[in-house]
């Protein structure tokens, strides 16, 4: 009966469980009427899901909606569609949708949708003021109340047959922002509006324009009226004439208003809180021009313009003199004239950049010049209390030049071989500008202009070359040229190819005396010879300074501590060290010092063969005397006792015979070491060296 129930219950948990099956086959969204809406319209965004199930049983959806990541709808139901709906479709509307179903733990996600929502609400423009003077600010507020930033704003100011003025404002965080215009002089009726600007994503973040804003007007007053500028004096002005200005305006209030005038930038005159300003001047030629009036209050300004022609009362003077260019102690004549007009006060003067010297009030100056006088000088001429003066006169008095001197730059008259030579003529008296010529030979090499000193280099010295040099000076005192004196140089050629020999020459016998002899291929006397010894820091032998290209050095008594190499160094006034080739020289044993050895060696050989053979021949004897004993004795005694048994133990016996034997060796040892010497010392006599 239990086994009957189980099987029934389990049937029905397995009919239970089949009939609630299901799965997600896809979901999907949309928007109606298209993913594209006019700002402004209904728009819905429909999210679809399609499931498989087993029938009879109902199925519960959680259905969520988001823009760009953020939830903007949920639903529970069960049904497979939901429906979000937006009456008003704007911009802040455009963006990506996506659903998601979810249903007994299983979740299902849409596509992404892309929704734009086309064009933009109208902007909402005011203006703080409807009236404003000029040079104040207009200050403006456009709104877009249903549009999220960040936006753009462009504002607009539009007056009467003009191009409009914009500014543009951008927004991160605000859907609304603000800006000022001034108001300019001429401005008199203004229109204002402005413009929403968006990003729109989907196209690459191009901006998307709303239509105008409504239309403001502003009206504006003048705080003073346009200035005017006149002369009250005569309209023909001539230099002499007081002229006087006179610049006024009408203003609406006096506080802070400023007049002012200005000629080429420079002010002449202002006044503060008055409508009126006035200026006169005795009139020059220099005061004729344009002439400008600006009447100034806040941010407003006006101006007025006059032109002013000065006519010319006498011509500037012309000053002449006798000589521009003239030797000292000569006489200058200044003379001071205006063309066509005699009737003025003259004066002479002399230019100084601490302020112009007077000379003399006259027409004319006489004087007798110096050096010092060399300058810039004016005059000036003075009608009706007005001064002009001349173009400045350069006059420069010279000095004559002395006679010059040339000389090496680097001190002594000579140069080396391969080496520019460098020159200066030098004056110590002669005024400036001066020319320096320099000749080599007869032959001019160079022009310089200077004051006191030129320089001449020449890189092109030869060894035999005889030319001498000079210099002439001359300015433009009549005098003329000045020539020095004639210069030769001592041209230095350097050493080259030394040489160092000996006689005897390699093998030099101790005691003996050696010349050593150094020598150069060529080179300019004096020349400087050293002799050195090669050791760890090369020892100085001897050195000479001689007008000649060789030199020869006795060295009286060679030993054998003289063996090594040797070599010399060379130079003179080129001041560069040449050194030779090394030479070798081995000190060897002189003839007698041989001879003295091979004597000292022969009567060492000749004593020790005799004592070798005296030494033997004792031997000998001593070996006979010593066996004929032993002999004797071993015939008279047949049996020995025990004493004379320890004393054959003893070895008595066996030593005379084994030295009779090592004798006989012996013997014939010193018999083959004696043939040998006598061979070894007629081969010692035979050697060259032997003596």
């Amino acid at each position: 009966m239990h086994l009957a129930l189980l099987v029934i219950f389990l049937q029905c948990s397995g009919v239970y469980t089949q009939e609630r099956v299901f799965t997600f086959n896809n979901v999907e969204i949309r928007a109606e009427p298209s993913a594209k809406v006019k700002n402004g319209a209904p728009m819905s965004i429909i999210c679809h899901a399609d499931i498989s199930k087993s029938a009879n049983f109902h199925l519960q959806h959680n259905i969520t909606i988001f823009k760009d990541g953020k939830l903007v709808y949920m639903i529970v139901s069960d049904k497979e569609v939901a429906r979000y709906e937006v009456p008003i479709a704007r911009s802040a509307d455009t963006g990506d949708y996506e659903c998601t179903v979810k249903a007994d733990g299983k979740t299902k996600s849409s596509k992404s949708l892309h929704v734009w929502v086309t064009g933009m609400t109208k902007p909402i423009l005011t203006a703080e003021k409807r009236e404003v003077l000029e040079g104040e600010v207009v200050k403006l507020r456009c709104e877009l109340p249903e549009e999220v930033p960040p936006l753009q704003f462009l504002f607009r100011k539009t007056k009467t047959n003009s191009t409009p003025k914009e500014k543009l404002v951008f927004e991160a965080y605000r859907n609304f922002s603000t800006a000022e215009f001034s108001v300019e002089e001429g401005d008199n009726i203004l229109y204002f509006d402005c413009f929403g600007k968006r990003f729109v994503k989907h196209t690459n973040f191009e901006l998307e324009s709303s239509e105008p804003s409504n239309r403001t007007l502003v009206t504006v007053k003048e705080p003073f009226i346009k200035p005017s500028l006149i002369i009250k004096s005569t309209s023909n002005i001539t230099e002499g004439d007081r002229i006087e200005f006179e610049c006024s305006t009408v203003v609406a209030r006096m506080r802070d208003i400023e007049i002012i005038l200005q000629k080429n930038k420079t002010i002449l005159n202002s006044v503060r809180d008055e409508k009126l300003l006035k200026y006169s001047a005795v009139a020059t030629l220099e005061d004729s021009g344009e002439y400008l009036c600006k009447v100034e209050q806040g941010r407003a300004s006006k101006t007025t313009k006059l032109n002013v022609v000065v006519a010319e009362l006498f011509p500037k003077p012309i000053l002449s003199a006798s000589m521009s260019k003239l030797d000292e102690n000569k006489e200058l004549t200044l003379s001071c004239s205006i063309s066509g007009f005699r009737k003025a006060n003259f004066s002479i003067l002399r230019r100084n950049s601490n302020g112009d010297i007077l000379l003399k009030n006259s027409r004319n100056l006489t004087v007798r010049v110096n050096v010092n006088d060399t300058g810039s000088y004016i005059c000036k001429a003075e009608v009706k209390g007005i001064v002009k003066e001349s173009k400045p006169v350069r006059i420069s008095v010279y000095a004559p030049v002395s006679k010059p001197t040339l000389s090496v730059v680097s001190g002594l008259p000579e140069v080396v071989l391969g080496k520019p030579l460098q020159l200066i003529c030098r004056l110590m008296m002669g005024t400036p500008p001066i020319t320096f010529t320099f000749y080599k030979g007869n032959e001019v090499k160079k022009v310089v202009i200077n004051d006191t000193y030129a320089t001449f280099l020449d890189e092109n010295i030869r060894q035999n070359d005889k030319r001498g040099y000079k210099c002439d000076a001359r300015n433009n005192h009549s005098s003329g040229v000045k020539t020095s004196n004639i210069l030769n140089i001592t041209v230095i050629v350097p050493i080259r190819n030394a040489s160092l020999g000996s006689i005897p020459y390699g093998d030099v016998e101790d005691g003996s005396g050696t010349a050593f002899l150094c020598s150069v291929e060529e080179g300019s006397w004096p020349i400087h010879f050293k002799i050195f010894k090669k050791t760890d820091h090369d020892t100085l032998l001897y050195e000479k300074t001689e007008s000649t290209d060789r030199i020869v050095w006795h060295k009286e008594t060679m030993s054998r501590q003289d063996t090594g190499t040797y070599y010399c160094m060379v130079s003179n006034r080129a001041k560069v060290n040449v050194k030779s080739h090394p030479i070798t020289i081995n000190v060897i044993l002189a003839s007698w010092q041989k001879g003295v050895i091979a004597a000292f060696v022969l009567i060492l050989i000749v004593g020790a063969i005799t004592l070798t053979v005296w030494w033997f021949l004792c031997k000998k004897k001593k070996a006979k005397e010593s066996s004929m004993e032993m002999s004797r004795s071993a015939l008279a005694t047949n049996s020995t006792n025990e004493k004379l048994a320890r004393q054959h133990n003893d070895g008595d016996y066996y030593s005379g015979s084994g030295y009779i034997e090592d004798g006989e060796n012996h013997m014939k040892s010193t018999d083959e070491n004696k043939d040998s010497m006598e061979n070894r010392h007629s081969r010692i006599q035979g050697h060259p060296d032997a003596t």
